[in-house]
């Protein structure tokens, strides 16, 4: 619930994800992180109604839902659409192997970038998963070396700090830190607001059509809804294959479907977890 009864009084959440985003409001506006998913839509428009000045981005990775797409632009022409350097076909063969689990090279390819020397809005919640309640803050400071990550709280000494913090690197603010899934459907509905399609078709989460940290189930689905894409990345796997081969590198595989299947399948977490390792180690300089 968006308003909760406490021992200390009425917890309402919007108000307190407004006052996270008023406080640290930059005299240039923030640098909102959009997806088109259902957080970001929370963030963009609990930053409307903050009255605070931002610019969303929305970073086209090249294996995007077409529908996803669709959907911004015809629901939020204000956002910027940034396009990548590499598709994700060229950055899959330069890395002479698709993205995983352990090595998300995707998304500092491709997403990460964004926003550099500015203060950042994400919707980032701890509900996504528990490593996120660890290592995620309402406030954050990023920097070069990911153990040098600053975290910081909703108390007055901690707002200070981040506010006064000078070191390099990206400062972040997510104002949806504490929501449940059930908060964010809240807002969305009570707020009357469009959604993507995709959520009605069963899908959970918005990213690229193949993406590692999705369930093997919702990736087959992606990959039954969209053959073409699944084509690509046969044809994009079978040149892996081959460049791998010609460079009397390690390959595991005969062909681009052999990849696919080691990519999509876990025959074990432990066997994939291991082969994977394998590889970056031998590949990665």
């Amino acid at each position: 619930m968006l308003q909760e009864n406490t021992l200390f009084g009425v917890k309402d959440k919007v108000k307190i994800a407004i006052d996270r985003l008023q406080t640290f409001e930059p005299p240039e506006g923030y640098y909102l992180a959009f997806s088109g998913g259902k957080d970001s839509q929370c963030i963009y428009h609990l930053a409307k109604e903050a009255g605070v000045k931002f610019d969303a981005h929305y970073h086209l990775t090249t294996v995007d839902p077409p529908e996803l797409v669709y959907f911004i632009r015809n629901n939020y022409p204000d956002v910027i659409i940034d396009k990548p350097e590499m598709s994700m076909w060229k950055l899959i063969i330069k890395n002479n192997c698709p993205p995983t689990r352990i090595h998300r090279w995707c998304c500092r390819e491709l997403k990460e970038h964004g926003g550099e020397g500015r203060i950042c809005v994400t919707g980032v919640r701890w509900a996504e998963s528990t490593r996120r309640k660890t290592n995620r803050a309402a406030f954050e400071v990023l920097a070069s070396k990911k153990e040098d990550k600053l975290l910081f709280n909703d108390n007055d000494e901690d707002r200070r700090m981040f506010e006064n913090c000078m070191r390099k690197g990206k400062r972040i603010v997510n104002p949806i830190i504490d929501w449940e899934d059930a908060d964010v459907w809240e807002y969305i509905h009570s707020r009357g607001l469009k959604y993507c399609k995709l959520y009605d078709e069963g899908f959970t989460r918005l990213g690229c059509i193949g993406c590692p940290m999705a369930k093997t189930k919702e990736r087959e689905k992606q990959f039954e809804l969209y053959p073409k894409y699944k084509a690509q990345y046969l044809r994009t796997f079978d040149k892996v294959v081959k460049n791998r081969k010609a460079k009397g590198m390690k390959c595991i595989w005969e062909t681009g479907e052999d990849l696919m299947n080691w990519w999509l399948y876990e025959k074990g977490k432990k066997h994939e977890i291991e082969g994977q390792v394998t590889l970056f180690e031998e590949t990665t300089p």
